[in-house]
């Protein structure tokens, strides 16, 4: 039979081998357990013994953070700010001052954007109380420059070209008159807009509407309608003498006493899949000799 330890309660095997403690026995304190250390790093944690000098906290205590870490961790933090006001940008960021002039500039263009809007009304409107009053005021105004038209919709859409050409009679330094060729100053306006991806209004727009403006205010025999007439002819007469000191050289070497004003209406030809005929030669319209004025010869044309 198997023996017992009295002291270790081990059974030995038949070699005298220590084997496994009975599984229906508990050991007694201190014995079966380990050393002393073991037992104290089970019930402990298992961590390393605090080194010497090192507090003995009781088990169970809480530990003190630092000051970094106990920011993160209380419940109370710093009293909280309100957010702060935005940067002013924009017209509430100038001084009161500033303020008042940028408020006085919106208003006056205001106004003169519907004055404006209000006579451009009134150019299109049909004839009333208003426009009989006042007609002549809206006419300087609108004319020639903001003149409105519907030819864009027009049935029967223009089928000719029609170039604008100018000569003039100067006086040079010696005191010889000398009279130009004819300068063609349609054609200078398309060789300009020709490849150019983004033309000036000028250069579209400001001969031809001059012209049109001119023909709608006169007669076949170029006698001015009203007022207006005698206006489209100062208007023309301008643009004339300042293309030509631009762009003719006698004209820049003296001082334009007269121009003379042409147009050359060529018809548009037909498809070749038509059998429509028009005659392809250009047919002129000469305007009389206008005498340029001192301020029109040299007032901020040259």
């Amino acid at each position: 039979m198997d023996a017992y330890d009295e002291d270790s309660h081990a059974r030995r095997g038949p070699d005298g081998a220590e084997g496994a403690s009975h599984p229906d026995r508990d050991p007694e304190p201190g014995a079966g357990g380990g050393t002393g250390s073991e037992q104290e790093e089970r019930a402990g944690g298992g961590g390393p013994e605090p080194g010497p000098g090192a507090e003995h906290e009781p088990p169970g205590a809480a530990r003190e953070l630092p000051a970094a870490d106990a920011a993160h961790v209380t419940d109370a933090g710093p009293p909280e700010q309100g957010p702060s006001p935005s940067p002013r940008t924009g017209v509430a960021a100038l001084s009161p001052r500033y303020q008042t002039g940028a408020a006085v500039a919106l208003a006056v263009v205001a106004v003169a954007a519907c004055v404006h809007l209000a006579m451009v009304f009134l150019s299109v409107a049909p004839a009333n109380t208003v426009t009989k009053q006042h007609g002549k005021a809206i006419e300087e105004w609108v004319y020639p420059e903001f003149e409105q038209n519907w030819k864009l919709f027009a049935p029967n859409p223009l089928q000719q070209n029609i170039a604008v050409q100018a000569r003039a009679e100067v006086r040079m330094k010696d005191g010889e008159v000398r009279t130009t060729g004819w300068t063609d100053l349609s054609a200078r306006d398309g060789a300009a807009i020709d490849g150019n991806l983004v033309p000036s209004h000028t250069q579209q727009n400001e001969l031809r509407r001059a012209w049109d403006f001119f023909v709608a205010t006169h007669t076949a025999d170029n006698r001015p309608v009203a007022l207006r007439g005698a206006l489209s002819e100062q208007y023309v007469r301008r643009i004339v003498v300042m293309r030509l000191y631009r762009d003719d050289p006698t004209s820049r070497e003296g001082v334009i006493q007269r121009v003379q004003v042409r147009s050359s209406t060529t018809n548009v030809q037909p498809p070749k899949w038509s059998q429509e005929r028009v005659s392809d030669k250009p047919v002129y319209r000469l305007l009389p000799w206008w005498t340029v004025s001192s301020d029109e010869a040299a007032g901020g044309v040259r």
